[in-house]
Formats: C-alpha cells, structure tokens, sequence
C-alpha cells in the first residue's frame, strides 16, 4: 500500500504544476494531505510476513521455522514438515483453547477450525490471548485476527459419530486444577463414558453465566493446561514419546496424575458401542503389527549400530555399563589442581569402636555399683 500511496503522491505533484490556474492547487494540496495522512497510518499499521511455502532447517533470523526444524535434524521427530498436513478443530476458544490455538499456530499446524459462541470481553482480559481492542468482537473473529498476524501460512475457518481422535481439556471452577484427556472412539471412554460435570448434570454450558456469579480463573493453570493439551498432541500427530491417555494438574501441590480411561461397555452411546465392537475386531490385525514392529526394531538393535556416530553437534552416547566398569574413579573425583576445604567420607578417619565400648561398659558398672549402694541404704 505504501509503493501506491506514493506514486499518487507523485502524480498529484506532477498535476499540481502543469495547472496555470493557481485557484486550483488548493484542492490538489488539500488532496495531498490526505495521502500524507494515509502514508503515515499505512506505517504506523503492523507488516504481516509473507507466507512461506515450504518449511526449511536453515539457520537464520528470517526463517521462523528453523528452531521448530532442529527437532527433526536432532532426531526427536522423523518428519517435522508433516505437521502442515493435519487439521485440528478446536471447541471452545477460552483461557485454554486460545492458548492452545496460539500454540498450535506458532508450531505450524495446517489447519485450525476454531468453535465459540461467546464474545469477548472486558473480564476476558485476565487470559492470555485477548485484547481489550477486540472487546465486543466474537471470539472466533479475533482469534483469526490474532493468529493470522503470528503465522498467516495456518489456514484458519464436531464425537464418536465421525470417528475422529479428540484431545479435551479442562480446568477447575476453582482456577487450581486441570486435565486433559485423549479420546479415541472405541479405545478409550467418551463423554457418555466418563461424563464431566457439566454433561453429567444435564446443564446447558450457556446458562452457567449467572449475573453476580462467575468461576474463578488463572491464566497459570491454563497457560500450564493448555502446554500439556498441545504438547500432547503434537506428540499424537508427530508420533513422538509418550501419548497420555489421561494427565492432571493440581497446582496446589505440584501433582500430575495419570491414568488409563478404558470405554464403558454399557455406554448409553450407540455409536461408542459401535466403535467398541470394531476395536475388538480389529485387535489381531493390531497386534500382529505391533509383533512385527517389535521383531524389526530387536532385529535393529542386534546389529548394535551406535546412535549419532557422526554429527554437527559432536554429541556421543555412553553405555551406562562403561560407566559403571570404569572401576576406581570416585565420580566426585575433583580435576587436577583443586583440593576440597574438608575431607571427603572416604578420607574421613575411621577410629575404632573398641575403646569406646569398654568405656560404656564402665560407665555401666559403675552406675550400677551406685543404685546398689542407694538399695542397701
């Protein structure tokens, strides 16, 4: 926009001095003003960054996939570009999905499809995400606004029935705990299953917003909800480490509990009990992959090929075994040239027991001598 603005303001200098009538270079004058004043807005506005076609690990400043990259040069992830290929709908764009859909943008996703009914407002202000600009907007709208000036190359735009793998999160009415929970129809409960308390009871989420009443929150605990949400997933997609089933939060006592949430098999879910039976066909198929996956990788390690023999980082693997045949070498051993202030437990002089055991002895005896004499008297 700054290229056109300027080129107008070319061309009505230009026209400005081919007119002999003087009485016309007010209006042209007048006109260039405004231009000005568009030239100045047009930079005072934030510049979006192009779109970047394809991702690459190149080292600079101007690349903003390269830190994101060095997970798969590092090993940690096979195909980090893949994450361009997955779409990730998000229900519920509040203090832990904005923060989630922020995440996932920064990371790259191909896809977000982000559902809310709910405006923003002023008491909004107390997350992560929001602004207070976007006051009155729906959240759907200022989260496209938000995420598309971080990441404009994420194209941004529901449940057993369509046989689709759900992350679902949530945190406590009072802001100190959280969870969150991957549901796989057939493998894992569904909200029939193991209902939260909202579905349990009945209640329309929308009539829960009560004049005077309102459910404490911390952006902390959804800040720390919403990393564990996304980390999650990005492990589930990327195939990556260890997909929890179930992980929570209290951040009263630093406790993260986890466990397995099988599905219910007399669930009031038709479709959950549909996708329960095809998990329980599907089970030989399941395992005889997971057999022959297991028979490759002990096939692999039998042939005891180190990790990361040559790399850029010059990083090596040690067998804990060397270490613990090394044999001799106290591991608080100090380099050459420094001494301890005090003397090390093997260093610490040993004295003998055997002296301090007869004097007990004595003590004993004498003590004894003495309440005979008090009993004879």
């Amino acid at each position: 926009m700054e290229v056109e603005l300027k080129e107008m303001l070319d061309d009505l200098l230009s026209l400005r001095q081919s007119l002999s009538d003087p009485s016309l270079h007010a209006s042209i004058d007048k006109l260039q003003s405004h231009v000005d004043h568009l030239t100045h807005l047009a930079k005072s506005v934030p510049v979006r960054r192009s779109k970047v076609k394809d991702m690459s690990a190149e080292v600079v400043d101007s690349n903003p996939y390269s830190r994101l990259m060095a997970l798969q040069r590092m090993g940690i992830v096979e195909n980090y570009e893949r994450i361009r290929e997955f779409s990730v709908a998000i229900v519920g764009i509040g203090g832990v999905g904005s923060v989630a859909a922020e995440m996932l943008t920064r990371c790259g996703i191909g896809r977000l499809l982000l559902y809310d009914y709910d405006k923003v407002e002023l008491a909004n202000m107390n997350r992560l995400f929001f602004r207070p600009e976007q006051v009155g907007m729906t959240k759907t709208d200022a989260a496209v606004q938000t995420l598309s000036d971080i990441n404009p190359d994420v194209v941004l735009e529901a449940c057993n029935e369509l046989n689709q793998t759900w992350m679902e999160s949530g945190v406590s009415e009072d802001a100190v705990s959280g969870h969150i929970q991957l549901l796989i129809p057939g493998e894992t409960a569904c909200f029939a299953c193991a209902p939260p308390l909202v579905v349990a009871s009945g209640v329309d989420e929308r009539t829960l917003k009560r004049e005077g009443v309102c459910a404490a929150s911390l952006p902390t605990t959804m800040g720390v909800v919403a990393g564990l949400l996304v980390q999650n997933t990005l492990k589930f997609l990327l195939k990556f480490g260890y997909v929890s089933p179930y992980l929570g939060y209290s951040s009263l006592k630093d406790y993260f509990p986890t466990m397995a949430m099988k599905p219910n098999p007399q669930c009031s879910n038709a479709a959950c009990l549909q996708r329960q039976k095809e998990y329980i066909l599907a089970k030989p198929a399941r395992d005889a992959a997971a057999n022959a996956k297991m028979e490759a990788e002990a096939s692999a390690a039998a042939a005891d090929v180190p990790l990361h023999v040559d790399n850029e980082w010059n990083i090596s693997v040690v067998d804990d075994s060397e270490q613990e045949n090394t044999g001799g070498t106290s591991s608080d051993a100090l380099p050459e040239g420094l001494t301890r202030e005090l003397p090390s437990a093997d260093e610490f002089p040993k004295h003998s027991t055997y002296g301090a055991t007869d004097t007990a002895v004595d003590d004993l005896e004498d003590l004894r001598r003495q309440l005979d004499a008090l009993n004879a008297d």
